[in-house]
């Protein structure tokens, strides 16, 4: 009995798989998170927004993960642009290499893609006595 194939090399890679681009940026925003320096990710309205929007009954937390992250998916490669809140006092430069580290780390382990570039932008720096934006005030109590 001869066996014949239509499909030449390992089970494993025949066929393709896509990676959306909401995966990535899920997983580099809790890559981000994870390094001592990083207070939240976004600029200060749209922590707000994501805030309230997550106070509303049926309001989705998930887009929190990724608040502050866009990343761009190819075939092989991705590239991703952060917006980051840094704690007072921290070295930028140092949350920053780690940031890059941390999510290149993440999203190549996890996705296999190539991450050519991490652009970090700082939009903001979190002083140790300012109220906290990302939870604002209730209207009703």
């Amino acid at each position: 009995m001869t066996e014949t194939t239509n499909a030449t090399g390992a089970a494993g890679t025949r066929g393709r798989t896509t990676i959306a681009d909401g995966v990535v940026e899920k997983i580099a925003g809790l890559a981000a998170r994870d390094v001592v320096g990083v207070h939240a990710m976004g600029s200060g309205t749209s922590r707000a927004f994501g805030a309230m929007r997550e106070r509303v009954p049926g309001g989705s937390g998930a887009k929190s993960v990724s608040r502050g992250v866009k990343a761009e998916v190819g075939e092989v490669q991705t590239a991703l642009d952060l917006e980051i809140v840094v704690d007072y006092g921290v070295s930028i430069s140092d949350v920053a290499r780690d940031v890059r580290e941390n999510v290149v780390a993440a999203v190549e382990r996890m996705t296999g893609l190539q991450v050519v570039e991490v652009n970090i932008a700082v939009s903001d720096v979190k002083l140790p006595d300012e109220e906290d934006e990302s939870a604002p005030e209730p209207r009703i109590q």
